[in-house]
């Protein structure tokens, strides 16, 4: 845990009370895991973090305000999704590379984070701007830098002037975010994981590159 951290009434709390802090948001995480969002109580986390409600409210100011905390924690991690596409190659085998490896750290990263991410996804579709915003900030981080590799290929005259990048990207990125939202569903079907994430990456390569892919 880097940098201050204050209590509801604005202490800076010390070590003991950052380690109190953490455990409390750690048993959240592991509570929203197997519990519906709106079943967990103050009282439940405070009771399986081993202290009291009292102890909870000095740091949060409830279920809500946790949730917010891992919530950030974890867009912060998902800022590092653009490094599957910044910079990366979208011509040639290395392409097909590109388009399997963005499909494998998203679809990773949705299934580590299950739990907070479907609190976030219910939260932005009953219009509350704070999760609204946590949920585009994760998102965003693929699409922007999708947006400019459609435009460089377009520069290089391997993509039509017709696409709209943005547009093509954030088509891309919002199917992403479904699929894997989505994941267990595909069983029901019939479709493993393993012959999901080809079928996913060749959806990418085709709306980036406007082309089959070369393996």
């Amino acid at each position: 845990m880097t940098g201050q951290v204050r209590t509801v009434d604005g202490r800076v709390a010390g070590r003991r009370g950052q380690a109190t802090r953490q455990k409390l948001l750690d048993c959240l995480s592991e509570m929203l895991s197997s519990s519906p969002y709106r079943d967990v109580k103050v009282i439940d986390v405070a009771r399986k973090a081993g202290t009291s409600p009292a102890t909870f409210y000095q740091y949060f100011p409830d279920v809500e305000g946790a949730v917010l905390e891992i919530a950030e924690e974890m867009a912060k991690e998902g800022a590092a999704l653009t490094d599957l596409v910044s910079g990366r190659a979208w011509v040639g085998k290395a392409g097909w590379q590109t388009a399997e490896e963005l499909v494998e750290g998203f679809l990773d990263f949705w299934r580590r984070n299950d739990a907070i991410l479907r609190v976030v996804d219910l939260g932005a579709a009953e219009g509350d701007k704070r999760f609204y915003k946590i949920r585009m900030k994760i998102l965003n981080s693929v699409t922007n830098s999708l947006t400019d590799s459609v435009k460089e290929l377009q520069s290089k005259g391997r993509v039509d002037k017709d696409v709209n990048p943005a547009a093509m990207a954030g088509a891309l990125v919002a199917m992403l975010a479904a699929v894997a939202s989505h994941q267990k569903g595909f069983s029901a079907w019939g479709v493993k994981q393993a012959e999901l994430r080809p079928h996913l990456a060749l959806l990418v390569h085709l709306g980036i590159t406007g082309k089959k892919p070369t393996k």
